[in-house]
């Protein structure tokens, strides 16, 4: 392939890349102040949901910093840059987002125990341990190609606690599903997180024709 023509698929992977991360910062920061920093701000001070918060505490904290310390250091791991230049570190990030992982979805479902969510957060849950865990097998086999995949399926679904909140802007949506329909919503996203993944990893293939 000409230099030129590698140049420029680089260039073109690069600007995707960075529109990419950009995009999903700009929804996390959005998520943030929309659906956690206003909604806690408005609601009274003995509102059913401060409380639930506060009694929760023991179990939420540790939930929210794992998740936010996996969402944090999925763009690092990502970076070819940082990759090639400081393999330890990536390795070390590896394992630390590993590990919150785990706590993160132990929490989560500890968290849902007794309540209408537990269906959808046990399935959210399952599917990002699977996701992550495969990712690391790979990774120690040096199936890097594979690595690869299979951590991008499992951000995918460390995103969706980002991208399953952005309906909370909806009240009518969610007091319209109810609490065991919303259990099925976070299902779907998780799913459809894992498919829209999948479909950008065989993007060429399915969009060029073999000779």
């Amino acid at each position: 392939m000409p230099t030129s023509t590698l140049q420029a698929s680089s260039t073109i992977r690069f600007r995707f890349k960075s529109i990419l991360w950009i995009s999903l910062g700009l929804t996390a920061l959005f998520v943030f102040i929309t659906s956690e920093v206003l909604l806690i701000a408005d609601y009274p001070m003995y509102h059913a949901y401060r409380l639930q918060v506060i009694a929760d505490r023991g179990l939420l904290i540790p939930h929210t910093l794992a998740g936010t310390l996996a969402l944090l250091i999925g763009p690092i791991n990502f970076s070819s840059r940082i990759r090639e230049r400081y393999i330890s570190f990536h390795r070390i990030l590896g394992y630390v987002y590993l590990i919150s992982v785990f706590v993160g979805a132990f929490t989560g479902i500890a968290l849902a125990s007794g309540r209408p969510g537990l269906p959808g957060t046990s399935m959210q849950a399952a599917a990002w341990i699977v996701c992550t865990t495969a990712a690391v097998i790979t990774a120690r086999n040096r199936q890097i190609t594979q690595h690869r995949r299979w951590m991008a399926r499992s951000y995918a679904v460390t995103f969706t606690f980002v991208s399953s909140r952005v309906l909370n802007l909806s009240p009518r949506y969610w007091s319209h599903l109810g609490d065991s329909l919303s259990a099925v919503g976070v299902i779907a996203f998780t799913l459809a997180s894992l498919l829209i993944v999948d479909l950008g990893l065989d993007w060429r293939e399915l969009t060029n024709r073999s000779a």
